[in-house]
């Protein structure tokens, strides 16, 4: 069996592209956490399709 890979650490310059190491940098805000779903097997609840589109 193979060992996981070691975590990886944030990158530190100004080309970080992920929000993680971009707010760990100051670069940008906290960026917030989507509330988890309530029901996530339950179809979206999207609007009826305009007439003629069905």
């Amino acid at each position: 069996m193979t060992e996981p890979a070691p975590e990886r650490l944030p990158r530190r310059d100004d080309t970080a592209a992920d929000a993680c190491s971009l707010e760990r940098m100051g670069r940008i805000d906290e960026q917030p956490v989507p509330a988890p779903s309530v029901s996530p097997f339950l179809e979206p609840d999207l609007p009826p399709a305009p007439a003629g589109e069905t």
